[in-house]
């Protein structure tokens, strides 16, 4: 049994130490915004902010993460009002299929978090998710239009 605050709220999961975060928050959280996408911290689709930090949540344990603060896609929106990030992603028409965004997102907005006004040699150090439709070139456009907001 662990305890994980995910989005502000506490959750008691009856997992295994060694279960990747992941599955304790689609599974037992029961927020779905996070998706499985390789199960090897390579594709990105999973990240969540871990204290913060961008985590790809299928590689991390849920007893690394029991007493900090988690937040998902569901969290990242402040009292109704979308983060600067979604909002951006939205006008710039980004999402195809959409099933690697949310990941897509949060690794987003923690770029933002560290650097405001990121380069684009920044943006291809930090923003390594995979996107398999394409949409690099809408991604970059809207990180930028997000750091001029």
């Amino acid at each position: 049994m662990a305890n994980l605050t995910i989005n502000g709220k506490s959750f008691d999961v009856d997992v295994e130490p060694d279960t990747p975060l992941l599955w304790a928050i689609r599974e037992n959280a029961g927020l779905t915004g996070t998706k499985y996408g390789c199960g090897i911290a390579q594709c990105g689709a999973c990240t969540v902010h871990v204290g913060g930090v961008a985590m790809r949540s299928c590689s991390v344990m849920v007893s690394e993460v029991a007493g900090k603060k988690i937040t998902t896609i569901e969290g990242l929106a402040d009292n109704g009002n979308l983060h600067k990030v979604q909002q951006a992603w939205i006008a710039n028409d980004v999402p195809q299929c959409g099933y690697c965004q949310s990941g897509m997102i949060m690794a987003v907005a923690a770029l933002l978090k560290d650097k405001p006004k990121p380069t684009d040699d920044d943006i291809n150090e930090a923003i390594t998710n995979i996107c398999r439709c394409g949409t690099f070139q809408q991604v970059r456009e809207a990180i930028h239009a997000a750091a001029n907001a």
